[in-house]
């Protein structure tokens, strides 16, 4: 599998830093570099693009608001010098925040989070086996120096946040040091369907679904458009 590469940087150095590194993973292409972010908008009007090495501190356009305008953006790794962005880059689902300057083992590291969430989309959403499921009604969830006992009824749905998930439920919500993909192998799939990189929802609990969202209480909840036609088979199907 090839990732689709996009560069946005406005330093032509450090634009280099980032494809020398890629030149040494064979399944890298790098598709374009921009400088600046309203340059990449053209290019991913014109090209496929799996995964965006993006600068922060760009002019006219931040990397940050640019990313904002993303409908459905893909997969992104943050390269900056700016710390203080972080928490901000995780709210948005990026993959990663490397901070320069950074080294190849490092960079590696983020790719191989690119690679594994990559061909988690490829991967058909709705035909987990029975004999997959977990017996269970409840699950056992870490959080902190806590670990609580969750009843799969009383799950709303659970939100990615870069390494950790923060997982809703009826009367509370926990958040947990693991991947979204990891909690969603422990999940019966036809249930907990995942409808977005960052979203598993319980569909017992859904409202409403209108247009590319929804509804559960109070949240609006997007789906994804590569996982739309699964969660659409799947509600057809019951």
């Amino acid at each position: 599998m090839n990732i689709r590469c996009l560069i946005i940087d406005d330093e032509p150095l450090a634009q280099r830093v980032v494809e020398r590194y890629a030149e040494n993973i064979p399944f890298l292409e790098i598709v374009a570099k921009c400088n600046s972010a309203v340059e990449a908008i053209d290019v991913l009007h014109n090209h496929a693009v799996d995964l965006l090495f993006l600068d922060i501190n760009m002019p006219r356009l931040s990397g940050m608001d640019f990313l904002k305008t993303l409908k459905n953006p893909p997969l992104v790794i943050i390269t900056t010098a700016y710390a203080e962005f972080a928490i901000q880059g995780y709210e948005l689902d990026v993959v990663d925040y490397l901070m320069k300057p950074f080294a190849f083992d490092r960079f590696y590291k983020a790719i191989q989070k690119a690679e594994e969430m990559l061909k988690g989309r490829e991967v058909p959403h709705y035909e987990t086996k029975e004999a997959d499921k977990p017996e269970e009604s409840f699950l056992f969830i870490k959080s902190s120096k806590k670990t609580y006992k969750v009843t799969l009824d009383d799950i709303l749905y659970i939100e990615a946040l870069g390494d950790y998930v923060k997982i809703y439920t009826t009367d509370k919500m926990i958040v947990s040091y693991q991947s979204l993909k990891n909690i969603e192998t422990l999940l019966p799939s036809k249930s907990f369907p995942r409808i977005h990189k960052s979203f598993i929802i319980a569909l017992s609990r859904v409202d409403l679904i209108e247009g590319n969202h929804v509804k559960i209480k109070d949240r609006m909840i997007p789906i994804g458009t590569n996982f739309k036609t699964d969660f659409e088979k799947l509600i057809k199907s019951i």
